[in-house]
């Protein structure tokens, strides 16, 4: 293992629509992906985006979440109450080149 702060592997953060109910106004559909970087992923809602940004941070530094089962992902929803869009981030090995 690697010393805290010294990374050597690389990994990218996937987010998948996992459940869509109601309307949702940016289109998003179950099974929907995009990759999270530091911009809104074309054709993501950029309040969606908004919400799972934070997340997609501390999974893209090798953090996780105590009260998510797996170390690799969190389940976030976008912040329409009324038809909600959750999104799974899952961190994702990039192969050395």
């Amino acid at each position: 293992m690697a010393p805290r702060g010294q990374r050597t592997d690389m990994s990218s953060i996937v987010a998948r629509v996992v459940s869509q109910r109601g309307h949702c106004e940016a289109g998003h559909r179950l099974g929907d992906e995009f990759v999270i970087g530091q911009t809104t992923p074309p054709g993501m809602c950029s309040w969606a985006f908004h919400a799972v940004f934070p997340f997609s941070q501390v999974l893209q530094f090798d953090g996780a979440f105590p009260w998510e089962p797996d170390r690799d992902a969190a389940r976030v929803a976008c912040p329409d109450a009324d038809n909600p869009v959750v999104f799974e981030l899952r961190r994702e090995q990039v192969p050395e080149q």
